[in-house]
């Protein structure tokens, strides 16, 4: 498998996909695959997110960030779960530690027309008046993420023989969120004993796209216990495998983990931008046929999307042990599988 020059793990090029022949198609998929079961994470090349997008919304979410914090706090809804608008900082922990991340963020989710029978389950996205521009640069970028992503698990679908047009049912009307951090600046806030950017943990979701980051800091864990480095690399993409695609895969797909550490020669904050694609929240989470066997048996017993993204939201500390669930339950057998 091919190694960029300037990465740590293994880089595809999505154009191969989009545009290329059968055998591009075919070979795109096996190396995209072949990273993912061995890694949990790729890089990728040409992956067509709207560079202009991008830039506009990192100078929006400064702006945003800037504001004093009585501003920010009004857009913060922990009776929501913390799914939409701000998170504050202390708020968050992963999910076998109390001790809080040193982040605040911003969640914003799809914007679902009137008629889309989720509607009236997915929450509302909230907007700050203060930053006028932010909606227009965020969900430009969220739309184009959610175009790669399409592309992307599609690919994965391809590599386990599932059936592509599922896995797209799979996704349309999902609670898929981009989460907008602002990691502080060295000596900013007070830091309790323990602390770090983002401890170390797995994603919740189904796939997880990165676009470049504003300076380092991700590891991954390798199987031999040591930590990797991942380097932001200009105009690169890094993708990772989420639980829920581990428990679709039953394990064949790592959900691996992950850390953001402040490295030595941090000088400022440290902006981020993860969009965490979500199945729709009755899908149920059961493994592929073909990724059972006498060797592989069932590891998880099934589970709706909205119900292990709840009970997941409650063990990092975003929702109350009552959490928000009553909001979402199901109107009605709308389930794909």
């Amino acid at each position: 498998m091919s190694q960029h020059a300037e990465q740590s793990i293994p880089v595809v090029d999505l154009a191969r996909f989009i545009h290329g022949d059968e055998d591009d198609q075919a070979r795109f998929v096996g190396r995209l695959g072949s990273a993912l079961v061995e890694y949990g994470f790729v890089a990728v090349d040409n992956h067509g997110v709207d560079a202009r997008a991008l830039a506009r919304t990192y100078a929006e979410l400064k702006r945003l960030f800037d504001l004093p914090d009585e501003i920010k706090r009004r857009y913060e809804l922990p009776e929501e779960g913390r799914q939409r608008g701000y998170t504050s900082f202390g708020r968050e922990h992963a999910k076998h530690t109390d001790v809080p991340d040193l982040k605040e963020f911003w969640h914003i989710g799809p914007e679902l027309d009137p008629g889309h029978p989720l509607g009236r389950r997915i929450p509302k996205n909230v907007w700050p008046d203060a930053v006028p521009a932010f909606r227009e640069a965020s969900l430009a970028l969220y739309a184009s993420l959610h175009t790669t992503a399409t592309h992307l698990i599609r690919a994965v679908a391809r590599y386990l023989g599932a059936d592509e047009a599922e896995f797209m049912r799979m996704i349309d009307g999902g609670n898929t969120i981009l989460r907008l951090i602002r990691y502080p600046a060295p000596g900013e806030v007070e830091v309790p004993e323990g602390a770090v950017w983002a401890a170390a943990h797995e994603d919740i979701n189904l796939m997880t796209l990165l676009p470049e980051a504003t300076d380092p800091g991700l590891q991954i864990l390798r199987r031999d216990g040591t930590w990797l480095d991942i380097v932001p690399v200009p105009g690169q993409l890094i993708a990772d495998s989420g639980d829920m695609l581990q428990r679709l895969t039953n394990g064949l797909i790592p959900a691996t983990t992950h850390r953001v550490l402040q490295p030595r020669e941090a000088r400022g904050a440290r902006y981020s931008l993860p969009f965490f694609v979500h199945p729709q929240p009755d899908y149920l989470l059961s493994p592929l046929p073909q990724c059972v066997s006498a060797e592989n048996p069932r590891r998880w017993e099934d589970i709706t999307a909205e119900g292990y993204l709840m009970e997941r939201i409650r063990e990092i500390g975003l929702a109350s042990a009552q959490g928000h669930a009553g909001r979402y339950e199901s109107t009605g057998p709308d389930n794909h599988r």
